[in-house]
């Protein structure tokens, strides 16, 4: 059983920062591609970061410049750094990653439950 919990989430003004934290845990062989989406209040869920095995990074526009992405692989964690918080940045946060599991014959796909992240003066 494989699980993703995040964590750093919390209310923060704007221009300030915070970093999320990702774990994966249970019986891990690799990770594959991992990432970081959002949902605001009344949207859909959307493509914040992504980060390959091969190091390969994409971010969406909205935060280029001001997030970063970066994983930890002996420790199974992926990160997401935030910094110059907008208003707009304010939703709930998930981690998503690509999973090779013992017995398992291909990578699946796993979501963490979230992590609130509030922007606001």
């Amino acid at each position: 059983q494989v699980q993703l919990v995040e964590s750093g989430g919390g209310l923060v003004q704007p221009g300030g920062s915070l970093r999320l934290s990702c774990v994966a845990s249970g019986s891990i062989l690799s990770i594959d591609t991992a990432g970081w989406y959002r949902q605001g209040p009344g949207k859909m869920r959307q493509l914040v970061a992504t980060i390959s095995n091969y190091g390969t990074i994409n971010y969406s526009d909205s935060v280029k410049g001001r997030f970063t992405i970066s994983t930890d692989n002996a420790k199974n964690t992926v990160y997401l750094q935030m910094n110059n918080l907008k208003v707009e940045d304010t939703g709930v946060y998930y981690c998503n990653a690509d999973i090779w599991s013992m017995g398992s014959p291909k990578a699946r796909s796993y979501w963490g439950q979230g992590t609130q992240v509030t922007v606001s003066s």
